[in-house]
This record gives C-alpha cells, sequence and structure tokens, in this order.
C-alpha cells in the first residue's frame, strides 16, 4: 500500500508529460505533411534527373 503513494503520482507525471509533448507536437506542425514523408524517404536527394 506504501508504494501506491509513489506510484500514483509518478504515474500522473509521466502521463501529463506524455500529454504535453503530444500538444507539442500538434501545435509545431509534427503532422501536417504525412504524405511528405513517405515520398522523401523515396528521393535520391541529387536533385539532377537521373541520365541513361
Amino acid at each position: 500500500m506504501n508504494t501506491l503513494v509513489y506510484l500514483i503520482p509518478i504515474a500522473l507525471l509521466l502521463g501529463g508529460l506524455s500529454l504535453a509533448a503530444f500538444l507539442w507536437a500538434l501545435k509545431s506542425g509534427q503532422y501536417e505533411d504525412l504524405d511528405g514523408a513517405s515520398w522523401r524517404v523515396l528521393d535520391d536527394g541529387d536533385g539532377k534527373p537521373e541520365q541513361r
């Protein structure tokens, strides 16, 4: 029973921190362009067209 006195506030603190991190990610635009990330994986990144 004594351990619950420590574990419950720690769990609430960690839950609050994760909620704050999620809300920060929403406000900073981390979830704005979900399709762009999947296309950037396929991009070579050199900016030149492929020569044959």
